[in-house]
C-alpha cells in the first residue's frame, strides 16, 4: 500500500499562496462590489418611492385649503352712538381696504367712520328739502355703489359714495372718502306726484333708467338716454318716459337687469312679476314660496340671479332660463336652506357669488351660490342684526343690531367656488338652460361664474386613451406576435430596433405633424380614411388566400420570415387606391361633402383636429413602448414550451394561442397597462391635435381637453393660490391617483397571471 504523506501549509509553494490570496482578494472585492451595488439598488429604488410620496403630499397639501370653510374673528365693537346723531339705518358699507365704513340712515344722512375704532371721519347729509322725506331705498349694484332714493315727493335722488387714497410726503396713505352725484344734485322727476314705494335704478352706457312703484302697483319709469355724435364727439342726454304696464301686485323690491331688459317686481307676499322692458309686457309671474312671505331679494353678482329670502326660513336662487320652444321663465335653480327660521337680513358679495345672511335666531351664515355650499355659520349675539355689509374683497363684514352697536368681522373665505357637486356633478350655471358639466375657469367679463367642472377633462382624458390604444393596441401587439414567433432572426434584429427608435421621437413634433399635417390631410380625404380602415383588413386576408395557392417553387424564393416584405406593396398600392376614390366618391354619394351629410343625417359635428387625430398621433407615440415590452415576452418563453407542443402535433399557430400566449400574457398586460399609462399621461400630442375644447362627447370626430394638457394649457395663466391656480393642482392630483389606481390594479392582475399560467 502506498503511503500518502499530507504537506504541511508552511511546505506550500510561494505561487501558491500568491493565487491563494489572489483569490481571496478578488472573492472580497466581488463580496464589496454586490453588497453596494445592493445598496445602491435599494437605495435608488426607496428613492423613486421617496420622491412618489413627495410628490402626493406636495399635491395634496396644496389643494387642502379648497375644501376648508370659512372663519369669521369680530375685531373691534363700538357703540352707534359715536357717530352722532343718526337716523334708521338703509345701508352700510365698507371700503376695500377694510379701514373706512359708512353707514346711510333714513333721513339721508350718510356718516364716513374707520372701521376700527368707530371715529367719525366725514358726515354728509344728502340734498333732500326739508319738506320731503324718504320713501324707497335701492342699491343699484355692489359694484357701482350708486344708492337710488325714492322720495316721497316722487322724485329719485341717485349718489354715490366714493374713496380715494391719497400718498403724504412720508408715504403714509390716506383714504379720503366723498359723496359723488353722477346725475347732479337735483332730485330726478319720475313725472308722478305720489311717493315711491319702491325704486330700480340701472345705469350703462346707453343711460340711466330709473323705476318707481306708487301706492297700488302703479309703475312709473323714465330713461335719460346718451347720444354720441360721431363727427365731433358731443353727448346729449335725452329724457324719454317709458311705459311701463301696471302690475296686480304691490310691489316691496324692484330689480332692473344690467342689459335694462328685464324688470322684475317683487312683492311682499312672495308674488313676482317679470316685465320685458323692451316689448313693455308682462312675460312670467309666480310665487317664489309655498308658504310665507318675501324678507329680503338681492343680485348676485353680473345681475342675472335673484337670491330671495322668505320668513320661514326659505332661501333661493333664481334666474331667467330660455327652453326650446317657450318664453323665457324665472326659474327656481337651487335652494340653499329651509330651517324654518326667518331669514332678516341678507347681503352679497362685490365681486363673486357668495352672500350672507342673518336669521331670526341671530345666526349669520355665508354660502356660496355656485358650489351650493354653506361655508360659516356663527351667532351674532343676543340683539337682532338690522342692516349688514361685505366688504369689496368679501374679507370683511359689518353689521348693526338692534342694541345700537356696530361690529366689524374679519372673514377668511380663500375659496367657496369649490365643492364637490362644483367638480363633478352638474351645475346649473347662469344663462345655461339646463345643468351640465362645464369647465371655463375665466373671462373677460368681471362678473363672470366660474366653472370648474373636472368631469369634462377626466372624460377627455379617457376618451384620448381609448381611442389611442384602440390604434396602439393590436397594431403593437400582432406586430410583436409576428416579430417573436415567426419573423426570421435576421430581419428581427433590424425591425426590432426601428420600431423601438419611434420612441426617441419627440412627442411634440408628433404633435405638431398631427396638428399642422394630419389633421387637414384627413379632412379632405374622409373617406379615404374610412376606406383604409374596410379595405385594408380585407386586401390582407386576400393576399394571405392568394399566397396560398402560389405554387411552393415559386413560394420558397421567399425564405421563412421574410414573407411581411411582401404586404408592403400591396399596404402602399391599397392606401393610394383609397385616397384615390375618396373625392369621386364623396361627390357621388354625399354631394361633394361628407362632413355636412353627416351633420345633416347623423347629427354629427365634424371638428378638424379631433379624436380620429389624436388616436392616431397618440397611437404612433405609444406603440413602440407597448411593441416592445410584448415582444420582450413573447420572444421570452421558453423554446422547450414550444417545441414540446409542436412534437405532440399542435400547429404553430395552436401552439401560439395554447402555449406562448399564456405565458407571456403577464408580460402582453403590463405592455397595455404601460402604454395606456403613456396615453393618458401625454400632453403635447392632445394639446396641439385635439382642439383643445373642454366637451363631453363621444364623437370621435369632435375634440376633447385632458387632465394633463389642461395643467399645461392654464398653470402659467393662473394667480398663485387662487382657486383656479389650486383647481388645476387637484386635477394633477386626480391624474396622480387615477395612474396610481391603473398601476396597481394591472400589477395585482399581472401577478395572477404568472401564477396561473407559471405551471405550463
Amino acid at each position: 500500500m502506498k503511503e500518502i504523506t499530507m504537506s504541511s501549509p508552511s511546505a506550500a509553494s510561494p505561487a501558491e499562496i500568491t493565487r491563494l490570496l489572489s483569490n481571496g482578494r478578488r472573492h472580497w472585492i466581488r463580496k464589496v462590489k454586490d453588497r453596494l451595488a445592493a445598496i445602491t439598488i435599494t437605495a435608488g429604488g426607496m428613492s423613486v418611492l421617496f420622491a412618489i410620496l413627495l410628490i402626493f403630499f406636495y399635491l395634496f397639501y396644496e389643494i387642502l385649503p379648497l375644501f376648508r370653510s370659512a372663519s369669521a374673528e369680530q375685531v373691534a365693537s363700538y357703540p352707534i352712538t359715536k357717530l352722532g346723531d343718526v337716523g334708521a339705518p338703509l345701508l352700510l358699507a365698507v371700503e376695500e381696504q377694510n379701514e373706512i365704513a359708512m353707514r346711510l340712515d333714513d333721513s339721508g344722512k350718510m356718516v364716513f367712520f374707520h372701521t376700527g375704532s368707530g371715529e367719525p371721519i366725514q358726515t354728509v347729509a344728502a340734498p333732500i328739502p326739508a319738506d320731503v322725506k324718504i320713501s324707497s331705498f335701492a342699491l343699484e349694484s355692489e359694484q357701482s355703489q350708486i344708492i337710488a332714493l325714492g322720495l316721497s315727493n316722487g322724485s329719485a335722488l341717485l349718489l354715490r359714495h366714493d374713496y380715494t387714497a391719497h400718498y403724504g410726503d412720508n408715504g403714509a396713505r390716506e383714504i379720503v372718502p366723498s359723496v359723488v352725484y353722477p346725475y347732479g344734485e337735483q332730485a330726478l322727476s319720475l313725472d308722478t306726484p305720489e311717493a315711491l314705494l319702491a325704486i330700480a335704478a340701472r345705469s350703462s352706457d346707453a343711460g340711466l333708467l330709473v323705476i318707481g312703484a306708487t301706492e297700488g302697483g302703479k309703475l312709473v319709469a323714465r330713461k335719460w338716454e346718451k347720444h354720441e355724435d360721431f363727427l365731433s364727439g358731443d353727448t346729449t342726454t335725452e329724457e324719454v318716459t317709458l311705459h311701463v304696464p301696471d302690475v296686480d301686485i304691490r310691489p316691496a323690491h324692484l330689480l332692473i337687469s344690467p342689459d335694462q331688459k328685464w324688470l322684475y317686481a317683487l312683492a311682499a307676499d312672495g308674488n313676482y312679476r317679470v316685465i320685458d322692458l323692451l316689448a313693455s309686457n308682462v312675460v312670467d309671474s309666480g310665487r317664489f314660496f309655498a308658504s310665507g312671505e318675501l324678507t329680503d331679494a338681492r343680485f348676485l353678482l353680473g345681475g342675472i340671479s335673484i337670491m330671495v329670502a322668505s320668513d320661514h326660513g326659505e332661501l333661493s336662487q333664481w334666474f331667467m332660463v330660455r327652453k326650446p320652444d317657450s318664453a323665457p321663465q324665472l326659474t327656481r335653480i337651487r335652494s340653499f336652506s329651509d330651517s324654518g327660521t326667518a331669514v332678516t337680513q341678507l347681503a352679497v358679495e362685490h365681486r363673486r357669488k357668495g352672500f350672507v345672511t342673518v336669521d331670526a335666531k341671530h345666526q349669520l351664515q355665508i354660502y356660496y351660490a355656485t358650489s351650493q355650499r354653506r361655508m360659516l355659520s356663527v351667532p351674532t349675539g343676543e340683539a337682532p342684526v338690522r342692516s349688514l355689509a361685505f366688504s369689496p374683497r368679501a374679507n370683511g363684514l359689518i353689521y348693526e343690531d338692534g342694541s345700537g352697536e356696530l361690529h366689524f368681522w374679519s372673514v377668511a373665505n380663500d375659496h367657496p367656488e369649490v365643492s364637490w357637486s362644483a367638480l363633478w356633478d352638474k351645475v346649473w350655471y347662469e344663462n345655461y338652460p339646463q345643468p351640465d358639466y362645464v369647465w371655463q375657469s375665466s373671462s373677460s367679463n368681471s362678473d363672470f361664474e366660474a366653472k370648474y367642472s373636472l368631469m369634462p377633462l377626466a372624460f377627455g382624458t379617457l376618451k384620448a386613451a381609448l381611442y389611442a390604444m384602440a390604434v396602439a393596441a393590436p397594431l403593437s401587439i400582432c406586430g410583436a406576435l409576428f416579430t417573436a414567433y415567426f419573423m426570421s432572426p435576421v430581419l428581427r434584429r433590424k425591425i426590432k430596433p426601428l420600431i423601438e427608435l419611434m420612441a426617441a421621437l419627440p412627442t411634440v413634433i408628433l404633435g405638431f405633424l398631427a396638428g399642422l399635417w394630419l389633421a387637414p390631410v384627413v379632412e379632405h380625404n374622409l373617406p379615404g380614411i374610412f376606406f383604409v380602415l374596410i379595405f385594408m383588413p380585407i386586401s390582407v386576408l386576400l393576399f394571405a388566400l392568394l399566397w396560398n395557392q402560389i405554387p411552393f417553387a415559386w413560394r420558397k424564393w421567399i425564405p421563412e420570415g421574410w414573407q411581411p416584405l411582401v404586404l408592403v406593396p400591396l399596404v402602399l398600392l391599397v392606401t393610394y387606391a383609397c385616397f384615390a376614390l375618396s373625392a369621386p366618391v364623396e361627390h357621388a354619394l354625399f354631394g361633394g361633402d361628407l362632413r355636412s351629410w353627416m351633420r345633416r343625417e347623423w347629427d354629427l359635428d365634424y371638428s378638424q383636429r379631433n379624436a380620429l387625430i389624436v388616436g392616431i398621433a397618440m397611437g404612433f407615440a405609444v406603440i413602440p413602448n407597448i411593441f416592445s415590452i410584448a415582444e420582450d415576452a413573447i420572444f421570452s418563453v421558453p423554446k422547450h414550451l414550444s417545441y414540446g407542443s409542436l412534437a405532440l402535433g399542435a400547429t404553430p399557430w395552436q401552439t401560439l394561442v395554447g402555449v406562448v400566449l399564456p405565458t407571456a400574457s403577464p408580460g402582453i398586460f403590463s405592455a397595455l397597462m404601460i402604454g395606456l399609462g403613456r396615453a393618458v399621461g401625454e400632453t403635447m400630442i392632445v394639446l396641439m391635435a385635439a382642439g383643445n375644447t373642454p366637451i363631453m362627447d363621444a364623437n370621435i370626430f369632435e375634440g376633447m381637453r385632458t387632465l394633463s394638457a389642461n395643467i399645461a394649457v392654464e398653470i402659467g395663466e393662473t394667480a398663485v393660490n387662487s382657486t383656479h391656480y389650486r383647481v388645476l393642482f387637484l386635477a394633477a392630483f386626480v391624474l396622480f391617483l387615477f395612474t396610481f389606481v391603473l398601476n396597481t390594479v394591472a400589477e395585482a392582475i399581472r401577478q395572477r397571471l404568472r401564477r396561473r399560467y407559471s405551471v405550463i
